[in-house]
């Protein structure tokens, strides 16, 4: 077998592989024999058709066979012969295979860039101070009464106002043609959370019950809904029903309630309070990391691999597809096509795919790995968040070949936690770097 490995560009090579005639020929030979043993021909005893008979009946099937079994043999030889990882499945591309002639294929695939990190551990960077106010515990509290709260119809005969939560029976037209799939037959909404838009929401206001109306609505060109953004709308609203929210009492009954444990109402603003602040410093680790790692990669520049990309813009709308899922919804219900998700997802997933190939390069570079005992602790931890037994969960990972996928994500964090360990880093105030951000974009 010959080999030669050429460049197409910094990440994309072509190998070509040539198997000599004799090698070919046996396997050929072989494949014939085989055949000539299990095959039924007309006329013939099996297994005593002649060669000539089996090459017209069966020839273009025996190539096919004899170039898939040479290939899955010699290539993976190749690639170590030549030292090369290709990322995803290569390309191939095949000559004829023929009895007494050498046989060649190439293999167009992409690799790993190969790019120089230096400078990357004593980082200058600033972390925010976790500071948990008493307005931030009374907000969260705020937020937990108003899930625990019951809505009712309103008793007296009174107009829509703000705040009050309506169901509406709605259609949107466009030049007097129905929208696809902007209508509804009982939307609840929140008059004045502009969660449709503002203007549809203010129109609402003085309404009554059984009310029904007409509104027009100008969206803007950056409305989140493709199938109304930049568009006049006209909309026929019918109002069903007017509700209002009854929230509870902020008090030690409520508290106890909740269940988990809470003796009263400063037991649960205690254990509010350590939420927040669990939640506070994992927020500033993970700002701290990431502009660690932004200083890493503008430093540096290389050729992303379009596999990984792809793969990782695919990632990304599967995920953004099982959240709408267990939400009730869809991509066609939120006026989202999956061609238009994939353009707008591509910057992300290129600086995520630049980010994980520099985090591989620095535990490479200075062998940072995970061991076993790291990759149960990481399971442990998973399970202990996700509320799954661990060794349940590990067989699960094991079942559908993930450990792998788990270890990369446990050697990225411990990565980034050797680049935090490496920095130099200054404290400073909640909401200084947010400032100091919107400094920077006003001046650009």
């Amino acid at each position: 077998m010959k080999t030669n490995l050429e460049d197409i560009s910094s990440i994309k090579k072509k190998l070509l592989i040539e198997i000599e005639s004799q090698e070919v020929d046996k396997k050929i030979d072989e494949a014939y024999r085989e055949l000539g043993r299990k095959s039924r021909i007309p006329g013939f005893r099996q297994g005593k058709a002649p060669r000539k008979i089996l090459e017209r009946r069966f020839g273009n099937q025996v190539a096919e066979d004899v170039m898939r079994d040479l290939i899955n043999e010699t290539f993976p030889r190749a690639i170590e012969e030549v030292k090369v990882l290709p990322l995803g499945m290569p390309s191939l591309e095949k000559k004829a295979l023929k009895h007494g002639e050498n046989f060649e294929y190439s293999a167009v695939m992409e690799v790993r860039p190969q790019f120089e990190l230096t400078n990357y551990l004593g980082l200058e960077a600033e972390r925010e101070k976790c500071r948990i106010t008493e307005e931030d515990v009374r907000n969260r509290l705020d937020q937990i009464r108003n899930g625990n709260g019951k809505m009712t119809s309103i008793d007296e005969d009174r107009p829509i106002q703000k705040d009050d939560y309506v169901v509406l029976e709605y259609e949107g037209f466009e030049g007097g043609r129905s929208l696809d799939g902007i209508k509804s037959p009982n939307l609840l909404l929140k008059v004045g959370s502009n969660d449709f838009h503002p203007k549809f929401e203010e129109s609402l206001i003085g309404l009554n019950k059984e009310s029904e109306t007409e509104i027009r609505v100008d969206f803007e060109d950056s409305y989140y809904h493709s199938n109304l953004k930049g568009k006049s709308v006209d909309f026929k609203v019918k109002t069903l029903d007017i509700k209002e929210m009854a929230l509870p009492e902020l008090n030690d009954d409520f508290a106890r309630n909740l269940g988990a444990d809470f003796k009263d109402l400063e037991d649960l603003k205690d254990k509010v309070k350590e939420m927040i602040t669990s939640q506070e410093e994992k927020r500033i680790d993970g700002e701290l990391k990431q502009r660690l790692l932004q200083k890493i990669s503008d430093s540096v520049d290389f050729e992303f691999p379009q596999v990984l990309v792809e793969s990782e813009i695919n990632h990304a709308v599967e995920n953004l597809k099982q959240n709408l899922m267990r939400s009730g919804s869809n991509l066609e219900k939120m006026g989202l096509s999956e061609g238009k998700l994939k353009k707008d997802f591509r910057s992300t997933s290129e600086k995520r795919v630049k980010e994980r190939l520099i985090l591989s390069e620095i535990a490479k570079q200075d062998e940072i790995s995970v061991d076993e005992g790291e990759l149960k602790e990481g399971f442990r931890v998973l399970a202990s968040t996700t509320g799954q037994d661990t060794e349940t969960l590990q067989k699960y990972y094991e079942a559908r070949d993930l450990v792998d996928s788990m270890k990369e994500k446990l050697l990225e964090e411990k990565t980034l936690n050797y680049l935090v360990e490496h920095a130099n880093i200054k404290e400073v105030e909640k909401g200084a770097l947010s400032q100091n951000s919107s400094s920077e974009t006003e001046d650009n």
